[in-house]
């Protein structure tokens, strides 16, 4: 990789593993507030899919802002909110004080997907090692930020782990501020660049732009990454609570073991990372995803029964679930650049995480409550209908490109 090329991705991959960090440390402190503030799985299972809502909401304005502005300054904003944001939920009084300290969270963290992965897109020359280092290095702020907030919950109040997880952003702030690069290093090589149009610049040409984009393969791309947003927000949001009562079924109480389980899979996503950005690089991404859903599909069917099996098949169909949940993000973020022009990157990666985050995070209500009316049976049934879905959309979008170039 080019020195452009390793600038970008270090301050892209850092933005990223600080978004994740705090995305999935709120799971873990669900289970602390369920208890302290008495709530129900179902209300803040709604309360939570507010921030986690405008976390995908904000994201097309995010990448409309991106194709005008530009990605570096926007990811220096989404920093300092997240930050501001933990300080906040540090001083919260209750749930409702706590939904708001969230939904600030929402507002920051909705900004850097579509910054960063146009950054990646129109700056990396190898795009798909980009976006498997870029995810891999999210997977890492997954895992990390509930193991090491499990790890400070032992010691000391979830205020305090709240106000220790606003200092990294904080940092990161300082380091995003001064980063220097080629924005558009990437598009510079290709040969039609010269001749693409300039990035939206009035509500006329973004309307332009976006029947553009619905016209074409992106509407069904933009199917799938909802179900993909439904899938992973459903099954991750209550997944600790979950583990804890099968653990309690276990007596083994002492450490909360849920929390290291639950933080072991996401750590395991790393590795689903890597695979996804080689099959990126391989071609054929549409069956490469569509394999990737099924095996979704098959492990929301077989998640709940295994967990019940003992230790060792809880933490199998945990490594394998954590390798398949995060395989198919590469995938589904090249597939957009495919089905996208370059001058309308942004705007179409601000889609993406609208439906990914934003239409996603109704997974978080469906699956409390789910959990309050019904079973855990029942929510991975619905989750493996999910991801059938996204496979049945996929190889669709395969079908079609072999018959395109057949003609």
């Amino acid at each position: 990789m080019s020195s452009n090329d390793r600038a970008i991705i270090a301050l892209t991959s850092l933005g990223h593993g600080m978004v994740h960090t705090y995305e999935l440390s709120i799971p873990i402190l669900m289970t602390l507030w369920l208890t302290e503030f008495g709530a129900s799985t179902a209300l803040l299972g709604a309360l939570v899919s507010v921030g986690y809502g405008l976390y995908g909401v904000g994201a097309l304005p995010a990448g409309i802002l991106a194709d005008r502005w530009g990605s570096r300054r926007l990811i220096v904003v989404c920093l300092a909110g997240m930050s501001a944001s933990f300080l906040m939920l540090s001083l919260a009084p209750g749930l409702w004080a706590i939904g708001a300290a969230l939904v600030l969270w929402g507002l920051a963290a909705s900004i850097y997907h579509p910054a960063g992965l146009t950054l990646i897109s129109r700056g990396v020359v190898q795009r798909g090692k980009g976006l498997a280092l870029h995810g891999m290095a999210g997977n890492a702020g997954i895992a990390l930020g509930p193991f090491c907030t499990a790890l400070l919950l032992l010691v000391v109040d979830w205020r305090v782990v709240a106000a220790c997880l606003a200092l990294p952003a904080l940092a990161a702030t300082v380091y995003a501020a001064q980063a220097s690069f080629n924005e558009t290093a990437a598009d510079a090589q290709a040969a039609t660049n010269a001749q693409s149009p300039a990035a939206p610049a009035s509500a006329t040409q973004l309307w332009t732009h976006t029947r553009v984009l619905f016209a074409s393969g992106f509407a069904v791309v933009f199917g799938i990454v909802i179900l993909s947003g439904l899938y992973y927000r459903g099954i991750l949001t209550f997944l600790p609570n979950l583990l804890k009562d099968v653990f309690v079924i276990d007596g083994a109480m002492d450490l909360d073991p849920s929390r290291y389980v639950y933080a072991a899979l996401l750590m395991v996503g790393m590795a689903g990372q890597y695979v996804g950005g080689w099959l990126t690089d391989q071609g054929r991404t549409e069956w490469a995803l569509a394999s990737g859903f099924v095996l979704l599909a098959g492990l929301g069917l077989a998640f709940w029964p295994l967990v019940q099996m003992g230790t060792a098949p809880l933490l199998a169909v945990s490594a394998v679930l954590g390798v398949a949940l995060f395989m198919v993000q590469p995938l589904y973020q090249a597939m957009v650049a495919e089905y996208t022009p370059p001058e309308a990157r942004g705007l179409s990666y601000g889609f993406t995480y609208l439906g990914v985050f934003g239409v996603g995070a109704l997974g978080a209500g469906i699956a409390g409550s789910i959990l309050y009316w019904s079973t855990p049976p029942v929510l991975f049934a619905v989750l493996a209908g999910f991801a059938g879905l996204g496979a049945a959309g996929s190889a669709y979008l395969a079908y079609q490109r072999r018959h395109t170039m057949a003609t």
